[in-house]
């Protein structure tokens, strides 16, 4: 992958206009932030403790030393775990527009050093006060750092993308991602390699048009992708080269986003299993799973499924019996009411459902198309994909996850969320197809091993 990719990323991003990665970058912080931000001369850092420890402190020395005024919000100083909950925004956004408040021209730049979560809650934060803001990632462990949006869990419960503009600048500074936890860079690794069935989920719901196909973004997350992932025990060494190649995956996947300003690009029906256990509360062992960690299970998951359709012969599909079979739509409704019965997400689940549902007569010419074009869509799948194995291979040798029993969840338990993943978002992926031609339960249930 070359420097150029970024660069061209860059060109498309809606807000994003600085990126660098390599080591000892952080030293560049000063610079980006006069050439960014107008000469504003106040900066609020926010951070956690460790984060503070690994970078937080330098930064605000940094600009301190370039004349800046700095002021700083530490998220649980005691030590407690944060999460992408949106009271951690609030707070954020408290102390932000209290900093504003207190300067002298008005004007302060919020400056994330953290990961996903304080990187998200700052951006959140900076975007319902309209202030750019500048992250510095300190663990290679998400693709948020330059997407638009923030997933955060909302004061209902539920995990949702609010809308909010990407940082301007963003420094990933290799040599502070090397001092994160090695399970950081696991789970980034996992999340990254998603874009590998997302990119698959896109393009059977390009070829049933069912999708919204955005060509420059597709080609911003997909070209450099088999690069990016190509050396998983390089990046669990931490070296150079792969770990570069990494990052900028990561990046590239986050200005995907921004381009089209939806997630489509770099999320799939694997990020639904995800969305399910954050919803839950779900934990392992008295800790939260890692969301990469999450995505990297139901990756290989949808990879196995995705070996099932494969394998069969859509061109002998009965489509009178899948027309026969499918639901009305207040049919439909109620199952969803009953997917969700008990929770607050019905009329999530509802709403989102609808908005991709066909009748039959619209699913009758859309399986029959499948039908007549299938050795086209196959092929096109085929390129797109990794073998379930491969996928394996690769979580373990950079030490992430591959069954849901070692995140704590159970095959039987997520067997049961593959219909719930399939009704609770409008974006069509290959759970959506199977729900169709009934085939859902029967491959999903070999896919776990049940």
């Amino acid at each position: 992958m070359s420097k150029g990719m970024i660069d061209k990323a860059l060109e498309n991003a809606c807000d994003t206009k600085a990126c660098v990665i390599g080591e000892d970058v952080l030293e560049q912080v000063p610079f980006f932030f006069s050439e960014q931000f107008d000469g504003a001369l106040d900066a609020i850092v926010v951070c956690d403790p460790r984060t503070k420890a690994a970078a937080g402190n330098r930064v605000a020395a940094l600009l301190k030393n370039a004349g800046v005024v700095v002021s700083e919000h530490v998220l649980e100083p005691g030590g407690k775990e944060i999460h992408a909950d949106y009271r951690y925004a609030e707070e954020v956004r408290a102390a932000i527009h209290q900093a504003i408040g207190q300067s002298n021209g008005g004007t302060v730049v919020p400056v994330a050093v953290g990961s996903g979560v304080v990187n998200d809650l700052t951006k959140l934060a900076s975007g319902e006060l309209g202030v750019p803001y500048m992250v510095c990632a300190t663990a290679a462990s998400v693709d948020g750092y330059s997407s638009f949006g923030s997933a955060i869990r909302s004061p209902e419960g539920a995990k949702k993308t609010y809308a909010c503009p990407a940082p301007r600048v963003i420094v990933a500074d290799l040599e502070v991602m090397r001092t994160a936890p090695k399970w950081m860079a696991a789970s980034g690794f996992a999340d990254l390699l998603a874009k590998v069935t997302a990119g698959a989920d896109w393009i059977l719901a390009d070829e049933l048009g069912a999708a919204e196909w955005h060509d420059r973004a597709w080609h911003t997350v997909q070209d450099g992708l088999r690069e990016s992932i190509a050396d998983p025990e390089g990046v669990a060494a931490m070296k150079k080269e792969p770990l570069v190649k990494f990052v900028e995956g990561l990046m590239l996947g986050g200005f995907a986003m921004q381009d089209m300003q939806s997630s489509r690009p770099a999320s799939g029906a694997e990020h639904m299993f995800s969305h399910i256990l954050e919803m839950r509360n779900h934990m392992y062992l008295g800790d939260n799973v890692p969301h990469g960690y999450q995505v990297g299970v139901y990756t290989h998951f949808m990879s196995k499924l995705y070996e099932k359709m494969l394998a069969f012969d859509y061109t002998e599909l009965d489509v009178d019996a899948c027309v026969a079979a499918w639901p009305d739509w207040p049919a439909e409704e109620a199952v969803v009411d009953k997917i969700f019965e008990g929770t607050p997400f019905a009329e999530v689940g509802r709403v989102a459902t609808k908005r991709k549902y066909v009748d039959k007569a619209g699913l009758r010419a859309r399986l029959s198309d499948v039908k007549r074009r299938w050795p086209v869509i196959k092929a096109r799948l085929e390129q797109q994909v990794l073998p379930a194995t491969e996928i394996a291979r690769r979580l373990r040798a950079v030490g992430a996850p591959v069954h849901p029993e070692e995140i704590g969840a159970t095959r039987e338990q997520s067997f049961q969320d593959v219909i719930v993943a399939a009704h609770m978002r409008d974006r069509y992926n290959a759970l959506d197809f199977l729900y169709a031609t009934g085939q859902i339960s029967a491959f999903a249930r070999d896919a776990f091993g049940l």
